[in-house]
């Protein structure tokens, strides 16, 4: 067999998440379709993370392994042409070796998360952001999301649902951003860690939002994170806005 990672842009709004489930459609699922038609068997491929439904990603990791030794290049041509009319994409697809795993291989994980500050509906971007219609203070999100950084028992801010052994986590980073986006004025996070617990970027983006209304204030983000309690936190925002955007690994596998 002959192991190959695939980099994948989707559109989660039609799947019910990343992985497969018997009744529902997903991504993990389209993708195994896609290679049943390429070579007809069962096949179970592998991801750098489990996104839920509705999550978006421009940089998921999935691993598959084929028995045909395929060209990279000509793997994911004729992936994409299976895919279609999914809103799946494989992006870039590179050989490795058969110890390397999508998931366990990986020593970072990256996401963005896109809230558009607007009354007017979002029309051409329904979906792909989470709007809000009162402007948000920028500074005093990111002086609440300082406060998150580093290493944290992050049990406030993990759901009651999360499989993860602990709920100690290291984040190395949060970014709040203005910037102006195609229909809007935009706040963008980027958090990126080694790994995330469930709904932990949701539920830190939707306690910030709090702080940038001014409905709480930066320390208070402290004191929910201390209390090491889930009804500490602050609204969990939904998952429209949200991209798994990268994944790093020791050696890039896509580097040309």
């Amino acid at each position: 067999m002959h192991r190959y990672a695939l980099k994948v842009e989707y559109h989660g709004a039609p799947f019910s998440g990343w992985q497969r489930q018997a009744e529902h459609a997903s991504v993990q699922a389209a993708i195994e379709a896609a290679l049943a038609k390429l070579e007809p068997r069962d096949h179970t491929i592998a991801a750098a993370g489990r996104t839920d439904a509705g999550v978006h990603a421009t940089g998921q990791v999935a691993q598959c392994d084929m028995a045909r030794d395929w060209d990279p290049f000509r793997l994911s041509e004729a992936l994409n042409f299976h895919l279609k009319p999914a809103p799946v994409a494989i992006t870039a697809c590179a050989q490795v070796t058969d110890d390397w795993h999508a998931r366990f291989s990986a020593i970072e994980r990256q996401y963005t998360f896109r809230l558009l500050m607007r009354r007017a509906p979002a029309t051409l971007e329904d979906g792909l952001v989470w709007q809000v219609k009162q402007p948000l203070d920028a500074e005093l999100m990111r002086q609440g999301a300082a406060q998150l950084v580093g290493h944290h028992d992050f049990t406030t801010f993990r759901s009651s649902i999360c499989q993860a052994a602990s709920p100690v986590k290291t984040l190395d980073e949060i970014t709040v951003t203005e910037v102006e986006g195609f229909s809007g004025p935009e706040i963008r996070f980027f958090l990126r860690a080694r790994s995330f617990l469930h709904n932990q970027v949701r539920s830190i983006v939707g306690t910030l939002e709090r702080v940038g209304t001014g409905a709480w204030a930066p320390e208070d983000v402290r004191a929910a994170l201390e209390a090491k309690d889930r009804a500490a936190c602050g609204p969990v925002c939904p998952p429209q806005g949200l991209y798994l955007t990268g994944v790093v690994y020791p050696e890039d596998p896509f580097a040309i």
